[in-house]
C-alpha cells in the first residue's frame, strides 16, 4: 500500500513526506482493528512533527507514517473484537491505550503509561490502511461520512476537551474569547456556542476566518490587524474582561493577551502551541488568572463530540486532497492558506 512517511526532520514543508510503498498492516493481535482509511485530517501538529518539535517529548522511530485524525471502514479485526465488524464505518481516537495502568483505570486515558499515538509515535493514517485497536475505534452513526468527520479525531476532541473545561466555568452574562478561528478554532467556537450561554468574541488575522466565525455563532469579531485586541475586549465586556479565553494559536503574541483580556479569576486556555508564555508572576497574582494547558481529549469526549455532530450542532469546514498532494497541503497550512481543515483522502 502507499503511505506518506517522514524520513528525516526538516523545516522545508515542500519535501517533508515521501510517498512510499509499504506492507499493509494485519490484525495479528486479539484486539487489533485494521481500518481502510477514507479520510485523514492534516493538522498543524503534523507540520511540527516534520520540524522535529516532538522529538524531545516522545519516542519517534523514523521512517514513520504520519496522520493522527483518521476515519474509514473496518476491514479486519482480531479474534476478541466485539465492538466492530468488517464493513463498519468508524472514527479512530489517535491514542491506543492499555486500559490497565492507573491513569486508564481513572479514566484519564490521555495519560496512559503504555500508549501508542498514531502518526506521532507509531504509524498513522496518511496511508491506505491503519492499524489500531478496539479501544480506539468509535462506530459512526448512519449518514455520517468518514471523510467529513475525520478531523474530529484530534482537532475536534482537542477543541471539545478545552471547551468542556471552559464551559463549566461560564455563566449566563459571562464573556468568552476564541483566539484563532482555524482548523481547531472553528470547531471550538461551535462547541462553545452549543455548550454555554456566554457571549463570544472571535479574534483572527484573516477576514475569511472571521466571516466563518460569524456564521458559527460569534457575537463579536476582532481583527488584530485593524484593532487593538485588549481595547476591543475591554469595550465589549465593559471593562470586566473575558471569563474564559481559548487560545487556538498559542504564539507569543496571543499568550501575551492574557493579563489584558482575561477577567479576574478567569482562565487562558493554551490549545495551539509553538510559542511561549512570558509573563511576570505578579501579573498572575494581580489578576488571579490561570494559564491552562490542553491536550487531545479522552475517548469518551470523542463519543460526546460525535453526538454533537450527529445532532447538527457542530459542522466541519473542510477541503479534500489526494495523498500525492500531501506536501502541498503542508505548505498551504504553513502559509495560513487553508480555512477550516484539510482532509487527505488516501
Amino acid at each position: 500500500m502507499e503511505a506518506a512517511r517522514l524520513h528525516e526532520y526538516t523545516d522545508d514543508m515542500s519535501e517533508g513526506l515521501a510517498i512510499d510503498e509499504v506492507d499493509r498492516p494485519a490484525a495479528t493481535g486479539p484486539d487489533d482493528v485494521i481500518v481502510e482509511v477514507e479520510g485523514a485530517g492534516w493538522c498543524q501538529t503534523d507540520n511540527h512533527i516534520i520540524e522535529g518539535m516532538w522529538a524531545e517529548y516522545v519516542p519517534q522511530e523514523l521512517p514513520m507514517t504520519l496522520g493522527h485524525e483518521n476515519a474509514g471502514t473496518v476491514v479486519e479485526t482480531g479474534d476478541d473484537v466485539d465492538l466492530v465488524s468488517p464493513g463498519d464505518p468508524v472514527i479512530c481516537h489517535p491514542v491506543q491505550t492499555c486500559g490497565t495502568c492507573r491513569p486508564c483505570r481513572l479514566g484519564e486515558t490521555m495519560y496512559c503509561e503504555n500508549d501508542a499515538f498514531n502518526g506521532l509515535t507509531t504509524d498513522g493514517g496518511f496511508a491506505e490502511y491503519l492499524h489500531t485497536s478496539e479501544r480506539s475505534v468509535i462506530p459512526l452513526p448512519s449518514g455520517v461520512d468518514p471523510v467529513d468527520i475525520a478531523p474530529h479525531a484530534d482537532a475536534g476532541i482537542t477543541a471539545y476537551h478545552a471547551v468542556k473545561k471552559a464551559a463549566a466555568e461560564l455563566n449566563p452574562g459571562d464573556h468568552a474569547v476564541v483566539v484563532g478561528v482555524g482548523g481547531l478554532g472553528h470547531i471550538g467556537l461551535q462547541c462553545l456556542d452549543a455548550m454555554s450561554a456566554a457571549q463570544i468574541t472571535a479574534v483572527d488575522l484573516k477576514d475569511s476566518a472571521l466571516d466563518l466565525a460569524e456564521g458559527y455563532g460569534a457575537d463579536f469579531l476582532v481583527n488584530p490587524t485593524d484593532d487593538d485586541v485588549a481595547a476591543e475586549i475591554e469595550a465589549i465586556t465593559d471593562g470586566t474582561g473575558a471569563a474564559q479565553v481559548l487560545d487556538f494559536v498559542g504564539e507569543d503574541v496571543t499568550t501575551a493577551y492574557a493579563p489584558e483580556i482575561t477577567a479576574a479569576g478567569g482562565d487562558h486556555h493554551i490549545i495551539g502551541y509553538g510559542g511561549h508564555v512570558h509573563e511576570p508572576s505578579q501579573a498572575l497574582v494581580n489578576g488571579e488568572f490561570s494559564f491552562v494547558g490542553n491536550i487531545v481529549g479522552r475517548y469518551a469526549e470523542l463519543q460526546e463530540l460525535v453526538a454533537l455532530v450527529e445532532q447538527g450542532d457542530v459542522d466541519l469546514h473542510t477541503s479534500r486532497y489526494d495523498l500525492g498532494e500531501i506536501n502541498a497541503v503542508a505548505e498551504k497550512l504553513e502559509h495560513r492558506e487553508i480555512d477550516g481543515r484539510a482532509v487527505i483522502t488516501p
